[in-house]
């Protein structure tokens, strides 16, 4: 009935449903009839008046006949298998559920495979949902496990049904059918039919064969979270593809195949220890209320070294960015290339634009100085590194940078997200309550998601030492802003330091390494960075975007910087640092294509 999917199945089945246009159905009978069956047989209940008006009796000259459940809201699937049991008797069998999308090539490995009697599975990941398999080494099924005796701590070992089957005539007269027949009347009708072979297995250990997909694409569709998903996984283009996948702007643990190097995050940072300890508090902190800003902001403060008043706290840095912004009233300088959510949050005529002239994008203090000394701005804004170009501005001419501002009555806001990537012996974070002190002009931002590799906790933190900015801006955000996973990380971080600046040191070495792997790419431009991405110009073969698609196809998603002011048309992509193995991949894959 598929109530979880709304108005989609309000006066249709989910079989009807449409994914790109296209009809689960009528991608199942296309499937079916390339492959070659004798007939389709569907099992019908809910709305099946439609599907029998709306398929008919053959597909492309496949006859298709129907079968009745007309209890179907009383029963699970094991009642509407049991009422097709004669079509079982009669020939092998593909038995597939009706609410599954698809690539050909998942139905062609099992007609393919000369095993007579196999359930298709994958290895399970956190998206998937039912009864699970475990195998042996041979590809035995050992045993089908239900949701009541699902064991997360087992996972490992878990292989998740596709639920599509083959099973040969011989295997549904000696044991499925019987059983079938004999589950059904004993047990009742509301059960599923993976319950009758785990009996089957136990009992006479039949050989039921798993046959493990090896990526190809496969989804099912319950509710309208995974219609979305469905949609980009099998959308009609690569292209659209591509758009479906970018402008879910992360969730990616939804696709686990898929290798992110669009967005930036520390792969060296948290240790398994700190994971461990937050784990061992789960319960516990998913079922207490966090502190409030009070308390946040005191744990912040505790851990970059400043006053409690000169720091808040918010739900990644997005929030306080977007907070800061709209109490702004005068003029932003901004450099481009630069990271949009500062700009995109001013109308156009608010913001002044200054695009540095060399190749590279490079650009110093002095240069912007010169820029901005006889436009008319109130606050200046700096990505220090920037995103995506990697340009760094050393602490010197940043301090620098600071006296020019305070002198002209110019805020300062700078972004130091990306500082501590950066390769120097000196100093880099103005987190510093002298610094702020004496210049309440400056406002530092931090993301903890960057550099600490922690993007699901959604923390960031802006300190100034304008208190009166920093009290207005703890009142813009809710009490409660912070969840408690995030306030506990806060808490215990102190502890996890050394191996904090362990972990920077170790990225900055696979930085070099992956800059000198990259560099082998004959068809890429690599700018320098200091940050945890490269920008890089594509200068042949193919357009970013051409690149971008190419990757996906691969199940690589990078940056393609089309879309990004003054990159527009140029051919720029930007790749985020991961560790060694998936870097090496990646410029592996390059190279071959």
């Amino acid at each position: 009935m598929g109530k979880r999917l709304g108005e989609y199945t309000q006066n249709n089945t989910k079989c009807m449903l449409e994914v790109n246009g296209i009809r689960l159905i009528d991608r199942t009978l296309e499937i079916l009839h390339n492959v070659g069956v004798s007939r389709v047989v569907l099992v019908v209940g809910y709305k099946g008046d439609n599907v029998r008006k709306y398929v008919g009796d053959n597909y492309k000259g496949t006859p298709v006949e129907y079968v009745d459940n007309p209890i179907y809201d009383k029963t699970n699937n094991i009642y509407s298998l049991f009422l097709a049991k004669d079509h079982m008797l009669a020939e092998d069998t593909l038995l597939l559920e009706s609410d599954l999308i698809y690539e050909p090539s998942v139905v062609q490995k099992l007609v393919a495979d000369p095993s007579p009697n196999i359930a298709l599975v994958d290895k399970y990941e956190s998206w998937m949902d039912g009864t699970v398999v475990t195998i042996d080494d041979d590809s035995r099924i050992t045993n089908f496990i239900d949701k009541d005796h699902f064991r997360f701590e087992d996972i490992k070992n878990y292989y998740k049904t596709v639920n599509i089957y083959k099973f040969s005539r011989e295997f549904s007269t000696k044991y499925y059918v019987p059983f079938l027949t004999a589950y059904s009347t004993a047990l009742g009708n509301n059960e599923y039919y993976e319950q009758v072979l785990r009996v089957i297995l136990h009992l006479y250990n039949a050989p039921i064969k798993a046959l493990p997909l090896q990526g190809e694409s496969w989804y099912e569709i319950d509710d309208v979270q995974d219609l979305d998903i469905a949609s980009g996984m099998f959308a009609p283009s690569d292209d659209e593809h591509y758009r479906a996948i970018s402008s879910r702007y992360g969730g990616y643990w939804r696709y686990p195949q898929m290798l992110d190097f669009c967005y930036l995050v520390n792969p060296y940072f948290p240790p398994q220890r700190m994971i461990d300890e937050i784990k061992a508090s789960f319960e516990t902190l998913m079922r207490e209320y966090p502190s409030g800003m009070r308390v946040n902001s005191l744990l912040a403060a505790k851990n970059f070294g400043v006053k409690q008043d000169f720091i808040v706290v918010g739900n990644g840095a997005a929030e306080l960015i977007k907070a800061l912004m709209e109490n702004w009233t005068g003029k932003l300088g901004n450099i481009l290339p630069t990271f949009d959510e500062y700009p995109n949050r001013l109308s156009h005529d608010k913001v002044v634009q200054f695009v540095p002239q060399k190749p590279s994008f490079r650009y110093t203090a002095h240069e912007i100085a010169d820029f901005f000394a006889d436009k008319d701005i109130d606050t200046l804004l700096l990505i220090n590194p920037d995103n995506p170009s990697g340009n760094y501005i050393p602490f010197a001419d940043l301090q620098w940078l600071i006296n020019w501002t305070k002198s002209r009555g110019i805020r300062f806001v700078v972004d130091e997200s990306f500082a501590d990537f950066v390769s120097t012996d000196g100093r880099i974070s103005l987190l510093d309550n002298e610094l702020l002190s004496q210049n309440p002009h400056l406002v530092v931002v931090k993301s903890i998601s960057k550099s600490y590799g922690v993007p699901g906790l959604r923390l960031g933190i802006l300190a100034s030492g304008d208190t009166e900015l920093i009290a207005r801006l703890k009142k813009e955000v809710a009490i409660w802003n912070i969840n408690s996973f995030g306030e506990f990380y806060m808490q215990i971080y102190e502890k996890y330091h050394k191996e904090y600046v362990a972990g920077c040191e170790e990225f900055k070495k696979e930085r070099e390494l992956f800059l000198a792997e990259l560099r082998e790419v004959p068809y890429l431009e690599i700018f320098p960075s200091q940050a945890n991405y490269f920008l890089c110009r594509v200068k042949e073969r193919f357009t970013s975007h051409e690149l971008a698609l190419k990757l996906l196809k691969r199940n690589i998603l990078i940056k393609d910087c089309d879309g990004k002011k003054v990159l527009s048309g140029g051919n720029y992509i930007r790749l985020a640092v991961r560790d060694r193995r998936d870097n090496h991949y990646l410029t592996e894959v390059l190279k071959s294509l």
